[in-house]
């Protein structure tokens, strides 16, 4: 595996970045399959989105499986690492805290609409820094306008922090096809099954079979975004047969898997290496 073992290049780009003043700016980077993004954090929040490629962004706040046309939205001063799927190309946001909306009040996935992913494409070629009252600067600002309106998506996994908890989910997330119950899971720990669910629900906000759902679901979403067939990732995953694994996919997102990786064209044009 490719790997950003370049400690003082990285903070270059971090300090470039956080030397911006304008409200905005956007960053355009692109990453071989592989690549891992040591943990840093900005001091500014990022709007992080590839336009091509699946991330595994991961901070204390939990792990993200962030595929095109969906995006993770980072506070400032969140430490995170991002692993790049396949081939990335990064197209982040910057945005000033004193700018930002204030419904984006914590780090979350969000959905991108075809109109802001264009907006982005057009940011790219925005000189910093630039004028509040020319075009620039009003496309600078209907993209602060496409960030206020955001959905938020299913895309994260909360780990619990609980000793007992851990013990369960840890051993599910390296064989997500374990078709024990939390019943088996309290024997196994000799606890009260009622103490498991009462702790599930505390400290991840879902119960035990939800939180399986979700960590099945994003390992779907890395296993498909190599290229793996939907037969073998709903076998490898503990499913009874494609139709079921499809199911539960199109509840959770309303498409198929086919239609959740229709990402958008990657606009055309150098990037560079940064952070």
């Amino acid at each position: 595996m490719t790997a950003d073992r370049a400690p003082k290049a990285l903070n270059q780009a971090l300090q470039e970045i956080d030397a911006q003043r304008a409200p905005i700016s956007c960053r355009a980077t692109d990453y071989p399959a592989g690549w891992f993004i040591e943990p840093h954090a900005h001091a500014k929040h990022q709007l992080i989105y590839a336009v091509r490629g699946v991330m595994v962004v991961q901070a204390d706040a939990g792990r993200w499986v962030v595929p095109p046309t969906r995006a993770i939205w980072m506070l400032a001063g969140t430490t995170h690492e991002i692993r790049c799927i396949g081939e990335v190309h990064m197209r982040s946001l910057l945005v000033a805290p004193r700018a930002a909306p204030r419904l984006l009040d914590q780090t979350q996935a969000v959905g991108i609409s075809s109109l802001l992913r264009e907006l982005i494409r057009a940011a790219m070629d925005v000189p910093q820094p630039y004028a509040p009252a020319t075009r620039d600067g009003r496309v600078m600002r209907l993209i602060l306008d496409e960030l206020r309106a955001l959905p938020v998506l299913p895309l994260h996994l909360q780990m619990p922090t609980n000793p007992r908890l851990l013990r369960i989910c840890e051993p599910l997330q390296r064989r997500l096809d374990d078709p024990s119950t939390m019943a088996d899971w309290a024997r196994h720990l000799a606890v009260d099954v009622k103490t498991i669910q009462r702790l599930f629900l505390k400290e991840t906000g879902m119960t035990f079979g939800q939180w399986r759902q979700q960590a099945r679901l994003l390992r779907a979403l890395e296993l498909l975004a190599t290229g793996e067939k939907v037969i073998d990732v709903a076998l490898a995953l503990g499913y009874e047969s494609p139709s079921a694994f499809t199911s539960m996919f199109r509840k959770q997102f309303d498409q198929t898997p086919s239609q959740f990786f229709g990402a958008a064209v990657p606009p055309p044009g150098p990037a560079d290496r940064g952070g």
